[in-house]
C-alpha cells in the first residue's frame, strides 16, 4: 500500500524582488534573502539568498553550532578561510560548512565578490534583518556604517555559536 503525500509549495522570486538588506562593517555591501519560511511553507526549514561583499571586506570568523550551511561563489575572487585554512574563492567554487566549523570569507580582489549562501535551518535571514538596513535594488550603496552594539545577543539568538577567543582576522 502507498503513502499518499500532499503536494509541497511552489514559489517564485524575480530579480530585483528579494529582500534585501545592506550590511554593517566589516563586511559592507548587501545580502538579498529568496527564501525563507515567512515567505513559503517548507516542511524542512531554510533560508537561501545571495550577498555581495565589496573590494577590501570581509565577514568575519564565525561558526554556526546548530546550523550547515553552504556557499557556492559566483562572481569576483577571494578567500574563504576554513578552520584556518586558506581556500581560494573564485565562480565555481562550492563549500559545505558543517556546525561548529570556524569560517570567514574575504574579498581580497579588485571586483565585488558574490556568492550564493544556504541555510539548514533557516535562521540567517532575521540575523540580516537585525543588523541591517532595508534595500531598494538598484539604489547607491550608503556609507559605510557599524554593526549594532548589541550584534553578540542578536548573534546569540539567531544561527551563531559563541565568538571563540581566538578569533582569527583577515
Amino acid at each position: 500500500m502507498s503513502e499518499i503525500h500532499e503536494p509541497g509549495e511552489t514559489f517564485v522570486v524575480q530579480p530585483g524582488t528579494a529582500t534585501s538588506y545592506w550590511q554593517p562593517v566589516p563586511a559592507n555591501g548587501h545580502i538579498e534573502v529568496a527564501l525563507d519560511p515567512s515567505k513559503v511553507r517548507m516542511d524542512n526549514p531554510l533560508a537561501f539568498g545571495t550577498q555581495t561583499v565589496p573590494p577590501g571586506s570581509h565577514v568575519r570568523e564565525h561558526s554556526h553550532d546548530r546550523h550547515e550551511e553552504v556557499i557556492y561563489f559566483l562572481k569576483g575572487k577571494g578567500r574563504a578561510v576554513l578552520d584556518g585554512k586558506d581556500v581560494p574563492a573564485v565562480p565555481g567554487t562550492a563549500i559545505f560548512v558543517g556546525k561548529s566549523r570556524r569560517h570567514m570569507f574575504i574579498n581580497d580582489g579588485t571586483e565585488d565578490l558574490h556568492w550564493v549562501w544556504l541555510i539548514v535551518p533557516n535562521g540567517l535571514e532575521d540575523f540580516f534583518r537585525l543588523i541591517g538596513r532595508p534595500r531598494m535594488a538598484g539604489e547607491p550603496a550608503p556609507e559605510n556604517f557599524p554593526r549594532p552594539e548589541n550584534v553578540l545577543e542578536i548573534e546569540r539568538q539567531t544561527v551563531f555559536a559563541a565568538q571563540p577567543k581566538d578569533q582569527r582576522q583577515p
